[in-house]
């Protein structure tokens, strides 16, 4: 056992699926921590990729304003989303508006659903004076290629006879141009994503991500072809070429969008990193703990979990995982850094009592864990 006396804790773990935040899970951690170490001293830094919970993790990070507004949901039905403002910059966070979580697995229609909200987000970043937008990208439910943002941007795309399509990406087949032109101002736009996909082809928005968002193969191809014409369009009107551009797939294609409105990318989770101050955390660190609902084979190929490991390892710091489910080897994660890795699920004996009470039972696991890892200060 590693000896880590006089030591800093630090706790930096992703959502865990649809069940917690990374905030609420860092609280988790930590209750159960505390409880079975109680000398050490915490640092909580929860982490988020652009995707579910990056305006929560950010406004835990930086503070700022909160701005709550109305938009359009991924279905066309109103939703409550809210944005951080921080020293003129925006950061939205597109699942809000267009997530996966905000539609019933049996309603998920990829065809049909809207990135409208996002734009009605910007929209509002404009509106309260933003110069910059940062857009988490991740966690949709939708494969429109970002025509639903153009659409609230007052550039939604037409048929051949001028006629709006109807919202959604299948109808994307019949674009044959855009309302208008698209006006955000003076408003700079940055897409966060760690997602490198192309819009179109076999690794693109509708191949990859569309039949988790309820596209059946024949729908995959449809969705593929509409996306084909969209960015045909996007050249025609805006001379913007995306198609092939990493990260124009992300989010079902609203990283598209977004390029095609000029917007530069960053890495989600390398943004995060900075804002939060991570590296310096670790610097700090005699420990370090991280988790997500799964840690799969996913988990080892870039994702928040394995670069908190990979920092930790390169400072010599062992790095432990709690998460909802493990599926990765021993070997596998010692190789990704990762000195041992913990099952909240058989920790507390089934998938069904792990989702019953999230919370408690990663509590649970974390006092267990620190008993096993208690400093001789303990």
């Amino acid at each position: 056992m590693t000896d880590n006396s006089g030591r800093v804790v630090l706790i930096a773990p992703d959502c865990f699926g649809g069940t917690l935040t990374a905030n609420e899970a860092a609280e988790a951690i930590a209750e159960g921590w505390r409880r079975g170490s109680p000398a050490d001293q915490l640092l909580l830094r929860p982490l988020a990729d652009g995707g579910p919970g990056f305006v929560d993790v950010l406004h835990t990070a930086l503070g700022g304003e909160l701005h709550t507004v109305e938009v359009t949901g991924p279905r066309g039905e109103p939703v409550t989303a809210v944005w951080l403002a921080h020293e003129g910059t925006a950061y939205i966070e597109s699942a809000q508006a267009a997530g996966l979580h905000l539609v019933p697995k049996a309603e998920r229609a990829a065809g049909a659903a809207t990135t409208r909200g996002v734009g009605e987000l910007l929209l509002d970043a404009v509106r309260a004076g933003m110069r910059t937008a940062v857009v988490g990208l991740g966690g949709s439910a939708t494969t429109d290629g970002g025509a639903g943002l153009f659409a609230a941007l007052g550039a939604g795309p037409v048929d051949a006879l001028g006629a709006p399509l109807p919202d959604g990406g299948a109808a994307l087949v019949d674009c044959a141009g855009l309302a208008g032109r698209p006006d955000l101002g003076e408003l700079r736009l940055v897409a966060a994503s760690d997602v490198d996909n192309p819009l179109l082809g076999p690794t693109g928005a509708a191949h990859v991500f569309g039949p988790q968002k309820g596209a059946s193969p024949e729908e995959v191809e449809q969705l593929d072809q509409a996306l084909t014409r969209w960015s045909e369009v996007l050249l025609e009107e805006l001379d913007a070429d995306v198609a092939g551009l990493a990260g124009a797939g992300a989010a079902g294609g609203l990283g598209g969008a977004l390029l095609a409105l000029g917007a530069t990318v960053d890495s989600g989770a390398d943004l995060v990193r900075r804002l939060s101050q991570l590296d310096a955390a670790l610097d700090s660190a005699g420990l370090v703990l991280t988790g997500e609902g799964s840690f799969d084979w996913q988990s080892l190929r870039g994702k928040l979990v394995s670069r908190v490991a990979a920092g930790a390892a390169e400072r010599g710091v062992p790095c432990l995982v709690l998460a909802g489910q493990v599926s990765v080897g021993r070997r596998e994660a010692g190789a990704a850094g990762v000195e041992e890795s913990y099952s909240v699920t058989e920790h507390v004996g089934s998938v069904a009592e792990a989702m019953a009470e999230p919370a408690g039972g990663l509590s649970g696991l974390a006092e267990r864990v620190a008993g096993q890892w208690r400093s001789p200060q303990n």
